[in-house]
């Protein structure tokens, strides 16, 4: 015998709530729910690896005539100077290597996510010149500048990646910090008071690079095992390339040469 709902609803009412909740969800025939996804995490700032790639810049050929910078348009900048200030756009050590080349993976990292250090990169402008010539940094590093003399700098970096931005820094004033958020190799600083004042800046996302020194070397630790294209940059003699494999905790050389 069939009943009107109303009656199943006044009669039976434990029966009539059963059958509006089974409507409700479809009878169990409807879209089974959507499998969850699986996330792949962020790699962390731990270390990559414990391979090593060390290596030098040398220098074959005449040495470059050597330069001097005129500051005697600006007594405040020559006066800081006991006698002639050498040009840095090109530097070669006794040992016959070169000074403030720049060194960095270039390719063949996996795909991971480096933090930026906490420590900031310091840039110094002192008796009128940038120190160093040449720094690299972790985009999101702070990049500390600091004027140490008796006049006013003026910062202002030419980036093509980044954004360009143009400050004065009053003298013995508080240090200026700021951050750059692409890669770019390599940004040059400028300042426009004293036009002789360069330095350059390379920004990377992970931490393998390093900036030749007095004796021409540079090392890259950490390195997590395999085939790498490093570059080194040099301002005036330009860039090289050499591919280097390296196993889990093995140490390897690469050595890099100009000439003139």
């Amino acid at each position: 015998m069939m009943y009107p709902m109303a009656s199943v609803v006044k009669t039976f009412p434990a029966l009539a709530a059963g059958l509006i909740l089974l409507c409700a969800c479809g009878g169990g025939g409807g879209e089974k729910p959507e499998a969850k996804k699986e996330l792949t995490p962020l790699a962390t700032a731990e270390p990559a690896g414990d391979a090593i790639i060390t290596g030098k810049v040398a220098f074959t050929g005449d040495k470059p005539a050597a330069k001097t910078i005129s500051m005697d348009a600006v007594p405040a900048c020559a006066g800081q100077h006991k006698g002639p200030v050498p040009a840095e756009d090109t530097v070669v050590n006794p040992n016959k290597t070169l000074k403030n080349v720049f060194v960095y993976v270039k390719s063949g990292l996996p795909a991971r996510q480096w933090a930026a250090p906490k420590t900031p990169v310091p840039l110094d402008q002192k008796g009128c010149i940038y120190s160093p010539r040449v720094i690299g940094l972790m985009v999101g590093q702070d990049l500390e500048i600091s004027n140490n003399d008796p006049s006013m700098h003026n910062i202002h970096p030419l980036p093509k990646n980044n954004k360009e931005w143009n400050t004065s820094q009053a003298p013995k004033g508080e240090k200026m910090v700021r951050q750059f958020d692409k890669e770019e190799v390599m940004i040059r600083f400028k300042c426009n008071v004293h036009p002789w004042m360069v330095a350059w800046v390379g920004v990377l996302s992970h931490p393998f690079h390093a900036v030749t020194g007095d004796d021409g070397t540079f090392s890259l630790k950490g390195l997590p095992p395999g085939e790498y294209t490093l570059e080194a940059w040099h301002e005036k003699l330009g860039t090289q390339e050499i591919k280097v494999t390296v196993a889990a905790k093995e140490s390897k050389t690469a050595d890099f040469s100009y000439k003139n």
